[in-house]
């Protein structure tokens, strides 16, 4: 989610895989998972130092964050079964994390905002590795909830972007509570999907969490900005 929005969800459908495939799959997934946080944080550094995100208008950002996340989600999808795919994915999260630090820089000018940040960086590591744990153990397929989460993240967008225009506090916060219970599902499902065999490749899969992770954080941070500090 950026600006309200969250981010649009890969797709569900994959031929299963024998358990070796599922290790290595899941291997992969984690070391990318980890990889791609770096240009992530690199973005967020960049955009904030600059105020690059800043300099744009509301609007302009808008459109820049859907054309550009769904102009390099395309890419991805093309091309996850070559050599192109991590550094297409891994530019991917810098541009996510150059159009976070909007978000980022408006919460570090509250009074306790470099807390806030580390505040909101804790719990989504908090929920990811809770929801890691819960794939681990939970034996039932999960697949049907796929189709549930994906309608719930599109409806998301579309009121995030209604929000764009109608600036509700009360919606927004709604919208934030409600991404981080519907993406932290999606954690749920998509690493189960690779321990199940249902995702057989690595790229896709990061691509899938990432996606989650960064919306959990946005929605978290979002939250502690508006109820937990004070301009300077």
């Amino acid at each position: 989610m950026n600006n309200g929005q969250p981010t649009y969800h890969p797709g569900f459908d994959a031929p299963i895989a024998s358990a070796q495939e599922r290790n290595r799959v899941l291997r992969n997934t984690y070391w990318l998972l980890a990889l791609s946080m770096v240009p992530t944080v690199l973005g967020a550094w960049i955009g904030v130092s600059t105020g690059l995100a800043r300099a744009m208008s509301p609007g302009i950002g808008l459109m820049v964050f859907l054309g550009g996340a769904f102009g390099f989600m395309y890419a991805i999808e093309k091309t996850k079964n070559s050599a192109a795919g991590v550094p297409v994915l891994l530019a991917f999260t810098f541009f996510m994390g150059l159009m976070l630090s909007r978000l980022v820089g408006s919460v570090l000018g509250l009074s306790n905002g470099a807390n806030l940040v580390m505040t909101a960086f804790a719990g989504t590591g908090a929920i990811f590795l809770g929801m890691a744990t819960l794939s681990s153990v939970i034996k039932r397929d999960l697949s049907a909830m796929g189709k549930w989460l994906f309608i719930g993240a599109i409806l998301l967008l579309v009121a995030g972007i209604a929000n764009f225009f109608i600036q509700s506090s009360a919606l927004m916060m709604t919208l934030a509570v409600a991404a981080i219970g519907i993406f932290s599902a999606f954690i749920l499902h998509d690493l189960k999907r690779v321990k199940d065999g249902l995702e057989t490749n690595y790229i896709s899969a990061t691509l899938g969490v990432y996606l989650s992770i960064y919306n959990v954080f946005q929605a978290l941070l979002a939250l502690l900005g508006m109820g937990g500090g004070k301009d300077e």
